[in-house]
């Protein structure tokens, strides 16, 4: 249903560094970066390749956004907690699961440079 979307954000050097370092496990990577007005605007993709999340420069929202990144089993997830506590990134929900949301949805909550609310989730049916 989505084909992409995007963040503005304070400082895209940094936004990207953080979401190319917690998200490395679910096999996130800088697929393009096009220059924007002395900075960048960073597409982000996933094993497929596709830049699907950009981050663009703008500055920070007034309200927190939520964005979820699909992972594809629970150590992925639990290895992106490892990675954040590593950053000393805020975790919002350690790992676990949500049978609220559905059984089997395992995921972690964190806090990213502009104060959204970012997940890594496996949707473990």
């Amino acid at each position: 249903m989505i084909d992409h979307f995007g963040f503005p954000v304070a400082d895209v050097e940094a936004s990207a560094a953080t979401y190319l370092r917690l998200f490395a496990p679910l096999g996130i990577v800088e697929a393009v970066r096009i220059p924007h007005e002395g900075s960048a605007v960073v597409g982000l993709a996933g094993p497929a390749g596709v830049p699907q999340f950009w981050l663009s420069p703008g500055g920070a929202l007034e309200r927190e956004l939520h964005v979820a990144f699909s992972a594809p089993d629970r150590a992925a997830v639990d290895a992106v907690h490892a990675v954040a506590l590593e950053a000393g990134v805020e975790v919002l929900h350690a790992p676990r699961e949500w049978p609220e949301y559905h059984p089997g949805y395992y995921g972690v909550f964190l806090r990213d440079p502009d104060g959204h609310n970012v997940e890594a989730v496996h949707h473990g049916f």
